[in-house]
């Protein structure tokens, strides 16, 4: 499959080649659908979460959570995937969506370590729900995710306090300091990106602690082996603005962080991580913190297996 027809966009096929990966990505495009399958379908209107990423008026990636009863996704035919409702208060992707824009998605059931990826474009939005049309669809396997139990809580009486700052506060840096989750958006909207053009919205999981907080505005997270697609770094070989999402499980808070990002290849730092394949390294552009806005909370989580084969900073 030629660069021109590929669902991968010219700089993830660099990278895939850059580390003896093409051949494999080759085999494997047939399953990166322009649809929706059955089973996949069926998963997402199951779901009472979803992870979005998405593109702010700045063009800045944000990624987020969307919450509501199982059944606020679903998929009026295999090429379409409908969401009513489901950004929180304080979110900070509220108003900021539009028709045409890209986003990215991704379905994870913590407890089942089951994950989906549906990446489009919005055709339809009407507050507060919109419509995408799907353009890229297709399954992850269930590495490095934490095996998590969630429980609803009520709604009423619950204040969301949302709190916005250039850089890490204490109980940021506390709160990634002992994450082993959390989630990156990606982009690359430039015409000549082909059928790998849009927003990706991707998971990592490490053991508590594998995000290193450098100081206020700097972080460093390691790269492990994963589908080998390399939709996160080709993003941002591209396009180095990022988002990330931090998740407190006992608490409920969520923690957006807008960054640009650099990716570190080799070197000491790579070598001395267990695990790691390369780094990701972050500097803070904007923090958003809304205190509470997570509707569920989470049993202590089972370690992914992968994770014995990983270090710690």
């Amino acid at each position: 499959m030629n660069a021109i027809s590929s669902p991968f966009h010219a700089h993830e096929i660099e990278i895939q080649e850059r580390v003896g990966a093409r051949e494999h990505t080759v085999r494997v495009e047939p399953f990166i659908r322009d649809h929706m399958p059955e089973q996949h379908r069926e998963f997402y209107a199951e779901l009472p979460f979803f992870f979005l990423g998405a593109l702010d008026a700045a063009g800045q990636p944000w990624a987020t959570v969307l919450a509501g009863d199982p059944g606020f996704i679903h998929t009026p035919d295999a090429g379409t995937l409908s969401i009513s409702g489901g950004l929180l208060a304080g979110d900070p992707l509220q108003g900021q969506l539009h028709v045409g824009a890209h986003v990215g998605g991704l379905g994870m059931a913590p407890e089942t370590r089951r994950r989906n990826r549906v990446n489009g474009e919005i055709v339809a939005l009407d507050q507060p729900g919109m419509r995408i049309a799907v353009r890229q669809s297709f399954g992850n396997c269930p590495k490095y995710i934490q095996q998590r139990e969630h429980t609803a809580v009520p709604s009423a009486g619950r204040e969301v306090q949302v709190q916005r700052r250039a850089a890490l506060s204490a109980a940021d840096r506390e709160l990634i300091a002992r994450a082993d989750t959390f989630f990156i958006a990606s982009a690359n909207v430039a015409a000549n990106a082909g059928r790998g053009r849009g927003v990706d919205v991707s998971h990592r999981g490490g053991r508590p602690g594998f995000v290193r907080v450098d100081d206020d505005h700097t972080l460093t997270s390691p790269e492990f082996i994963g589908n080998f697609f390399f939709n996160t770094l080709g993003n941002l070989a591209a396009e180095p603005r990022a988002g990330l999402l931090f998740i407190d499980f006992s608490s409920g808070d969520l923690l957006h962080v807008t960054v640009d990002a650099e990716i570190v290849w080799d070197g000491p730092e790579v070598e001395g991580f267990a695990g790691a394949e390369r780094l990701l390294r972050f500097q803070v552009r904007e923090v958003v913190r809304n205190a509470g806005a997570l509707p569920f909370r989470w049993t202590t989580p089972v370690p992914a297996a992968q994770l014995m084969r990983t270090g710690t900073w």
